[in-house]
């Protein structure tokens, strides 16, 4: 290795001192945060809440402390479908209900990955991974669906909050303490001969407790329930006799069949038009495998833009740690000259912000409005699931250019793929569990 010397040292202190933009920033930034020195007011003014494309929706959700926000979107997304039949101003759907299931599918799901790598060593890469992964609370599309399938969907004053739903990091912390000692001992009898008859069993004696403590943070889930609601008219109604299967086949319907997760991946691994799946990401042990279909960047945006123009909202990923003004609701990646504040450089390619851990989808959310100038976009509307105190009433705003790098997967309807649509059920390629596009949103 080449050392720093004392020539070196000397050389770069006399840059510094003669540099008047860098006194300038030393000025700003030992009062003030990097990113607020750094502000673009021309830009801020630029992104304004004025859309050719907007659909009239709900008021924003609040995921509070909880990393739910995939579930949230998606929530969301279901939620327009039924307060417009129905004629609602004021509609949630259960987050608590799926994220129940949700958590205690994964309990399942990981202790079945355990098992399944038991004759690996606990340092082995894909072990280690899956070890701190963990259950929390993030997740993907797809795996909303599988929870969805099998569980089905319960209004939110069926199943409302509680404490630990909302502010979920003890529950989990204990919940994965209680996992890793569950992995030792199944993996200790996996090594010792144990059939499989007697792993299940204990495996079985595991997930009973877990349930148990699930339901004290929760509450038991319902199995029956009314659907009562008072519609935009001060009209009482009540419809009887649901389970949340029969409520979400009701309501839902064909949705979740017709859904395709796309993802914008310009990495060389990820040939355009290929479907793939990550090895050991999932929820539901018997569920269907995560599916991604990879298109260009044109092609991405062009099904959303399609899906917002038949007037229905669009689930969505991307990287919110990047470029944002949470106060104005705004994220841009031209709102920050950062370069002139550091006198860093700073370019890193969409590509290579995946390939080298720089960015990758960590919140999703819902794309309720698009603005085109000459048939192109300029910026997006997004409902968030962080309460409605920042941005506009909760709804923030994103530049056509931020999109571009930082948002990386969405679930658009598949006749909105057009053509593309028969690549979709393409044999998936497998990934490794650690690839970016395997990240949970949360």
């Amino acid at each position: 290795m080449n050392s720093i010397t004392s020539e070196m040292l000397n050389h770069w202190s006399e840059h510094y001192q003669g540099s008047e933009i860098r006194q300038m920033a030393t000025l700003a930034l030992s009062k003030t945060g990097v990113n607020t020195a750094a502000y673009v007011p021309r830009e801020g003014f630029s992104m304004r809440q004025k859309f050719s494309i907007e659909i009239e929706t709900l008021p924003v959700t609040n995921q509070k402390h909880s990393g739910r926000c995939w579930l949230f979107a998606a929530t969301n997304v279901l939620r327009e479908r039924i307060a417009k039949e129905k004629n609602l101003e004021q509609f949630e759907l259960s987050q608590s209900y799926l994220a129940f299931w949700d958590k205690f599918e994964r309990c399942n799901y990981f202790l079945e990955s355990m098992l399944a790598t038991s004759e690996l060593p606990a340092d082995d890469r894909t072990v280690s991974f899956i070890l701190k992964t963990g259950v929390h609370d993030g997740g993907q599309w797809d795996m909303f669906a599988n929870i969805v399938r099998k569980y089905g969907i319960v209004p939110k004053d069926i199943y409302d909050e509680t404490f630990q739903s909302s502010d979920t990091h003890e529950m989990n912390a204990v919940m994965n303490r209680n996992l890793k000692a569950c992995a030792v001992k199944l993996r200790k009898m996996a090594a010792e001969g144990a059939g499989s008859e007697a792993i299940q069993a204990e495996k079985e004696k595991m997930l009973d407790a877990l349930y148990g403590f699930l339901c004290s943070c929760y509450t038991e889930p319902p199995k029956t329930f009314d659907f009562e609601y008072v519609d935009k008219d001060r009209q009482y109604h009540i419809e009887k006799g649901y389970t949340p299967q029969s409520f979400c086949e009701k309501y839902v319907g064909d949705l979740l069949e017709k859904t395709v997760s796309i993802i914008h991946a310009p990495t060389a691994d990820k040939p355009w038009n290929k479907v793939y799946t990550i090895r050991f990401l999932g929820n539901v042990a018997e569920g269907r495998k995560i599916r991604h279909l990879n298109l260009e960047l044109s092609q991405f945006k062009a099904a959303i833009i399609r899906q917002l123009e038949d007037g229905k909202v669009v689930w969505f990923g991307s990287d919110v740690g990047k470029f944002g003004e949470r106060q104005q609701g705004i994220w841009d990646d031209q709102l920050f000259n950062l370069e002139l504040v550091t006198g860093l450089d700073l370019k890193i390619s969409k590509e290579d912000s995946l390939d080298y851990g720089y960015a990758a989808m960590n919140h999703a959310m819902v794309i309720t409005g698009v603005n085109l100038n000459e048939g192109k976009p300029n910026r997006w509307k997004i409902e968030n699931s962080w309460g409605d105190e920042k941005g506009e009433k909760g709804y923030y705003i994103c530049s056509d250019s931020w999109f571009d790098e930082y948002v990386f997967q969405a679930a658009v309807e598949r006749e909105y793929l057009g053509e593309l649509a028969r690549f979709a059920d393409g044999e998936p390629i497998e990934l490794d569990p650690w690839d970016p596009m395997g990240t949970l949103a949360e």
